[in-house]
């Protein structure tokens, strides 16, 4: 692929119908987020500058983001951030990009935390570190410990915990392998996509995000089980636990979590209706 050099407003013109024709449903946000950036217009500059016409080197880097997006890499990792709970999280193609379901498990812990007077969490597999820098971030009581296994990730976690000045300990462990001490809560979201589902995903999901952070086993229940069974050695009395699930989980986790003790199980649902909330108390 190779644009046309032109002014601004043809550019733009033609980034969108490029971006149509491959069925990217926000092609005008993403043009003006690619040429934003690579121009280092604000907004207002970029609709107020039509005849501007990009040099070589703009140009170059244009052309290769458009590309790579028309292909199908999500726009957050070419940018290196993603929005999230009103911050600016960064990501790489190593993290798994925050979506806004995801919120509506942040927003539920949220609330529990601030009526029962948690003040010590641990987020299990922290990508990102979405959800717990969102979360310390929000509740300035609350000291979090967030866990992964990749380095790649709790490099990427450690920049947003600074960002945001948030009490967020990091931990490199598998689960629950290098954590110590109990928790008044544990929030995870988990890997939980059948590995059969995995193939049939959308190109911009399973060619781009890691499958690692994906594939919740044959089932897609695997880590909701391991972590449930591991949290009962980490949770405090009257402890929470509380997951983000599939859209069709939600009886599924609730007999893990009622078979392992957990009581007053509530399966939230999102703005669709769906399945997206799973929190146990001990």
């Amino acid at each position: 692929m190779s644009l046309n050099k032109s002014n601004l407003k043809n550019l733009f013109a033609e980034i969108v119908k490029i971006f149509k024709a491959k069925g990217i449903e926000e092609a005008e946000l993403d043009a003006s987020l690619i040429l934003m950036r690579q121009l280092g217009f604000t907004k207002t500059q970029l609709y107020s500058k039509d005849d501007y016409i990009p040099d070589y080197n703009q140009m170059r880097k244009i052309d290769y983001w458009v590309w790579k997006r028309a292909e199908g890499c999500p726009i957050q990792y070419l940018l290196g951030k993603a929005e999230f709970m009103g911050l600016s999280i960064k990501v790489q193609d190593f993290t798994l990009i925050p979506r806004s379901d995801t919120e509506i498990l942040v927003e539920e812990v949220l609330k529990r935390a601030s009526e029962k007077g948690y003040k010590t969490g641990l987020d299990v597999g922290t990508g990102s570190g979405a959800i717990a820098v969102s979360l310390a971030y929000y509740n300035k009581n609350i000291e979090m410990t967030a866990s992964d296994i990749s380095e790649k990730a709790l490099i990427i976690a450690a920049q947003n915990v600074k960002d945001y000045k948030t009490n967020v300990k990091l931990v490199k462990s598998d689960l629950f392998e290098n954590i110590e001490g109990r928790f008044d809560f544990i929030v995870s979201n988990p890997p939980y996509i059948k590995t059969g589902v995995i193939p049939g995903l959308d190109k911009k999901i399973k060619n781009y995000e890691p499958l690692g952070a994906l594939d919740g086993g044959e089932d897609g229940l695997k880590f909701y089980r391991k972590i449930t069974a591991a949290s009962l050695t980490y949770l405090n009395k009257k402890g929470m636990l509380a997951y983000e699930i599939g859209f069709d989980q939600g009886e599924a986790v609730r007999d893990i979590l009622e078979a392992s003790g957990f009581k007053d199980v509530e399966i939230k649902k999102d703005l669709a209706g769906l399945d997206r909330v799973a929190i146990g108390f001990l």
